[in-house]
């Protein structure tokens, strides 16, 4: 029977139950590699760019990249959530063309902290919003940094193709950026770890490439990043190992033919990444500290860390499964906020809810089956109750 095995070791005992998935291999992750294109645009100016999520970590690291290299980048439009008073400082600091919030119940708020700015910017509330910050005609790039649960609800796609009632908040917009022609820095995880299956082949198509802006996306050392490489890389889950380095110092390695290993050292901090993929393929100077010192590795202890023998199980499913998992994990924090089940809890729950998906694991999913099991999985992950053992409830 075709499938993967989850399998995890505890005293040198190999113990746990045989998952299997659908026979069905996963589509491709990322094909080909991201090169200079031999007659690619140059800029008389700063290069304009459009961030999505400006209010948010990488958002703000990002504006700082900005405010620090004025000469490089512009910003063009940014999009942000509720925090109205953050983005109002950022507007009057950059003056962009085009803003949007959450919703329309912001906008009011907004205009008022924008009373004294020299500059007003256009305002369109709500996902609609998000979607033209993302394709705005003069910006170059786009930023993604929408992060955590922005929530999915029902919508319509705004270009003449109709791809579903459901509409994804936290990944439509680079969605809509991708459609547009724009290039692409990505810093969210739900969009790699989720909808890959469905906006990479979109990116095949409109021959552009997906670029991480994200730290982590460099990193391989822990679970989820095991399946953002494959994607981003084509790198097999095989040859993608998870080390712990104590000192947070080394954000990747790679292993090359003749057995040298290119690592990319730095602080725990985003912004040489942003700055990289904003530049790239050209370098440009960042004042970020150089750091010296000692470099400690350890392997990790699968039985102490189960979640990583789940991912890559996960990863090597592909389709629909990927996406199931990071919902779940997403679900599954919000009781430990409210201290209604445990920290260890949180695998329990996420490896029954993959476990109940396989039955219906989709390879080559389309956005909505994504979002449709998306919402499942969360749906699922919520039913588990503690007092009952996290038996499911049926709902």
């Amino acid at each position: 029977m075709g499938g993967f095995a989850l399998k995890r070791k505890a005293n040198g005992v190999v113990y746990g139950k045989r998952i299997h998935c659908s026979a069905q291999l996963p589509p491709p992750a990322w094909p080909g590699r991201a090169v200079v294109a031999p007659h690619r645009k140059t800029f008389d100016g700063p290069k304009p760019i459009s961030i999505v999520g400006s209010t948010g970590s990488v958002g703000t690291q990002t504006l700082d990249i900005v405010a620090e290299n004025p000469d490089k980048f512009r910003v063009l439009a940014l999009a942000a959530g509720s925090n109205v008073i953050l983005l109002a400082d950022q507007v009057k600091t950059f003056k962009p063309q085009l803003v949007s919030v959450k919703n329309e119940s912001l906008v009011d708020e907004l205009k008022e902290a924008l009373a004294d700015a020299e500059h007003m910017p256009e305002i369109i509330p709500g996902e609609q919003g998000a979607i033209e910050v993302a394709r705005h005609p003069d910006a170059v790039t786009v930023v993604t940094g929408i992060v955590g649960s922005a929530g999915l609800q029902v919508h319509e796609h705004p270009s003449k193709s109709i791809i579903g009632k459901m509409f994804c908040f936290l990944c439509w917009p680079t969605v809509a950026a991708i459609e547009a022609g724009k290039g692409i820095a990505l810093a969210n995880k739900e969009t790699l770890i989720a909808v890959s299956p469905f906006v990479l082949p979109l990116a095949h198509k409109h021959k552009l490439k997906i670029l991480p802006a994200d730290s982590d996306h460099y990193a391989i050392f822990q679970g989820l990043e095991v399946i953002e490489a494959h994607y981003l890389y084509g790198s097999a889950y095989d040859e993608t190992e998870i080390v712990i380095q104590l000192q947070s110092i080394i954000h990747s390695m790679v292993e090359i033919q003749d057995s040298s290993v290119l690592a990319r050292l730095g602080r725990s901090d985003m912004r040489l990444p942003i700055l990289y993929i904003l530049s790239w393929p050209d370098r440009i100077y960042c004042s970020e500290i150089t750091w010296l010192g000692s470099l400690t590795f350890k392997v990790p202890d699968n039985v102490k860390y189960p979640s990583m023998d789940l991912a890559y199980a996960a990863g090597r499913a592909g389709g629909t499964m990927t996406g199931v998992l990071s919902a779940a994990i997403k679900k599954a924090v919000e009781p430990i906020i409210d201290e209604k089940i445990s920290f260890l809890d949180i695998f329990k729950v996420v490896e029954l809810t993959s476990d109940k998906h396989q039955a219906e694991l989709l390879s080559s999913p389309s956005l909505e089956e994504i979002i449709h099991y998306d919402l499942w999985a969360q749906r699922y992950a919520a039913s588990f109750q503690p007092s009952a053992g996290l038996s499911p409830v049926l709902v």
